[in-house]
């Protein structure tokens, strides 16, 4: 998953936004059960990046509201 700028998430449509922040949710939810069943992240700062990215959706969707 590459990181989303806010340019590039601007530029989406509502229909993209809504499938992209679908697709990063799911990402996030495996990244979380992964951590919870005591396995190691393959990389650690994946899940700070994934809720950042996820908040940026959410604030842009509520800014084209």
């Amino acid at each position: 998953m590459a990181i989303l700028r806010a340019s590039e998430i601007r530029e989406m449509s509502a229909s993209e936004l809504n499938d992209k922040l679908i697709e990063i949710k799911k990402e996030l939810m495996k990244e979380n059960s992964n951590k919870a069943t005591g396995g190691a992240p393959s990389n650690p700062g994946k899940v700070k990046e994934l809720k950042r990215t996820v908040a940026r959706i959410k604030t842009i969707m509520n800014e084209k509201k």
